[in-house]
């Protein structure tokens, strides 16, 4: 699992939401961290990335745009999910066609949940995208 943000606070953040182990049917989870859009382009490109978690927030390309960016460029691109500030932003994910949306201060229960629910939905190859 890739996650992106230029803040490492964030990418922490993040990763001790999720937990080495979001759910027993889905295994233990290895992260990379990628503070800039070439790692995040370069991991997508080459496979390495089964799962991304972008910063919405991110700068100087945010994860929506970033999202965007890998729906049109990359074929068969790895689920995304997004992390936004305000629930209000739930909607930018929509347009980024990221697969799910948590919002800051993440909720380790509901990260869990939520990144356990995209990777069985993405092995089971029923992930819905717009």
């Amino acid at each position: 699992m890739l996650v992106y943000s230029h803040r490492p606070e964030v990418r922490e953040s993040i990763i001790e939401a999720v937990g080495r182990r979001p759910a027993p049917d889905v295994g233990r989870v290895t992260y990379t961290e990628a503070s800039g859009i070439a790692e995040v382009l370069a991991a997508c490109d080459a496979g390495e990335a089964d799962l991304l978690v972008l910063d919405g927030e991110a700068q100087p390309t945010g994860g929506m745009g970033v999202a965007k960016q890998i729906r049109h460029e990359i074929i068969d691109s790895p689920p995304i999910v997004l992390t936004v500030r305000r629930r209000d932003d739930r909607w930018l994910a929509t347009w980024s066609e990221a697969d799910a949306v948590l919002v800051h201060p993440l909720d380790p229960i509901e990260a869990a949940e939520v990144v356990a629910q995209v990777l069985r939905d993405a092995r089971a190859g029923t992930l819905t995208r717009s």
